[in-house]
């Protein structure tokens, strides 16, 4: 099972693997407060198409269609996410302020597909 969780929140012991889902660490917020498992960055969109998105609602749909294209061949990266999904509960952590267009939606929705 895969959950969400804004780099923001307080860690639980019921998010199970925590994992960090961004290039870029988030900011103001110390290693020891993200209290994390994993931090995987080569499951992140590019930064070309992270600056491209600029989180702009209207263009969603293409960064989605744009980060798929960019995961499908990249499964080194995210083949064991899959696989501890399907061992227990595995939480993406994420910076973004929009909670519904965000990379770590875009990767969940992705491997939600899979699971």
């Amino acid at each position: 099972m895969i959950a969400l969780k804004r780099a923001y929140e307080p860690a639980a012991a019921s998010d199970g693997r925590r994992v960090l889902v961004e290039r870029l660490w988030p900011r103001g917020v110390t290693k020891a407060r993200l209290r994390l498992d994993e931090w995987n960055k080569d499951v992140a969109p590019s930064p070309g198409l992270r600056r491209w998105f600029g989180h702009e609602p209207e263009k969603w749909p293409e960064f989605r269609r744009r980060y798929f294209a960019e995961l499908r061949p990249n499964e080194e990266a995210w083949r064991p996410l899959l696989a501890a999904a399907r061992r227990g509960r595995v939480t993406f952590i994420y910076a973004a302020r929009d909670e519904d267009r965000n990379g770590a939606v875009a990767l969940k929705a992705f491997l939600d597909r899979r699971l």
